[in-house]
């Protein structure tokens, strides 16, 4: 598979799996009974899996060393953290309250691990300037 297709892929999963994220966000704050659908408890980790399997098809085909690559390190722990926050936000946070602070937090984990991403930097969007 090539560089570029398998870049498309992991970035339309990256657009997929945040929009469906604010989505069911706003169906949590709403008090939604569609984040009970069954698509919307099963898409999501068929987006996220697309999105990790075509992530770590990058670093396999582009040779990267995350133990190397401090900027790759970021991504992989901002996911990490990205993941708990999100958890907490739609299903984990005993009230809405902490669910909406950890969806803004998760939000902003986002933000930073797409301008690492970009700009090939731990300082993320700082390096932009």
């Amino acid at each position: 598979m090539s560089y570029l297709l398998l870049k498309n892929i992991h970035m339309g999963a990256a657009v997929l799996t945040i929009s469906g994220f604010i989505l069911r966000s706003i169906w949590m704050m709403q008090g939604s009974e569609l984040l009970q659908h069954r698509v919307t408890r099963i898409a999501p980790h068929i987006i996220d899996t697309v999105f990790l399997l075509a992530g770590i098809a990058l670093v396999w085909l582009l040779g990267l060393n995350v133990f190397t690559q401090p900027w790759l390190l970021a991504k992989f722990t901002g996911l990490i953290v990205y993941i708990v926050l999100g958890t907490i936000a739609i299903k984990r946070g005993p009230t809405r309250q902490i669910r909406i602070t950890a969806f803004v937090a998760a939000l902003a984990v986002f933000a930073y691990i797409s301008g690492v991403a970009m700009s090939k930097s731990v300082l993320s969007w700082i390096a932009f300037g």
